[in-house]
């Protein structure tokens, strides 16, 4: 007979855990908004630019690398212990999306007016 409070605290850990940091992002992100929302009372406010193109490289080429390898770990992973096809997909998303987002920042009129 194993004992079952070890097995039903471990299964609490992670539920505590993303509770606890959408609690953390939450009064994160309303602290930002308060010290904004002072900066335009004070006057002091001053948008940030967000480079668009910039970004769209840069994470372009992470979840390509990043894909690239989890694929083929995976593919490796399957072949070798003949286990479910579906953990290729760990892999295969990251990369798809990091090529869609190299596709478009190579595809985008508005990136090549420079």
């Amino acid at each position: 007979m194993t004992n079952t409070i070890p097995q039903v605290i471990i299964s609490i850990i992670p539920i505590v855990g993303i509770g606890i940091g959408g609690i953390i992002i939450f009064f994160s992100l309303l602290w930002h908004h308060h010290e904004v929302k002072a900066q335009i009372k004070t006057g002091n406010y001053i948008k940030k630019s967000f480079d668009i193109k910039t970004y769209t490289l840069l994470i372009g080429i992470l979840l390509t690398g990043l894909g690239t390898i989890l694929s083929i770990f995976f593919a490796i992973f399957v072949v070798a212990t003949n286990g479910p096809v579906q953990s290729l997909l760990g892999g295969l998303v990251p990369l798809a999306i990091g090529v869609s987002l190299l596709i478009f920042y190579k595809v985008n009129p508005e990136f090549h007016k420079d």
